[in-house]
């Protein structure tokens, strides 16, 4: 697992320059206060373009103390430069399950530097 996790982060990080597909291994952990509650690892293969970007493919859940399970999960989203300093993004995301989740992200970054 560990050999597919590195290969994955250095495939992205050698195409995140570059418009087309790409493999993309990412793992969040969360925790309620110090206690762990447990990881979610999605194993993606997606498309870019200049400013958007789809992916899909698998999460694989594993709480604190509890059995793990594989879902199918998706992201998508893109960004708008509404200025050289001030750019705009958004992303939505799914996964299956005993109930279906979706999710929104929506933000703002502005560039001191530009």
């Amino acid at each position: 697992m560990k050999s597919l996790i590195i290969a994955g982060l250095l495939i992205s990080a050698a195409g995140a320059a570059q418009a087309g597909p790409y493999v993309n291994v990412e793992t969040n952990s969360g925790f309620a206060g110090s206690d762990y509650t447990g990881s979610a690892t999605d194993v993606h293969v997606g498309y870019e373009g200049a400013n958007w970007y789809a992916q899909g493919g698998t999460t694989l859940l594993a709480p604190d103390d509890a059995d793990g399970d594989i879902e199918l999960s998706g992201k998508a989203g893109g960004s708008y430069g509404v200025s050289d300093a001030l750019s705009v993004y958004g992303e939505v995301s799914f996964i299956t399950g005993d109930t279906n989740g979706y999710g929104t992200k929506v933000g703002a970054k502005y560039s001191f530097w530009s």
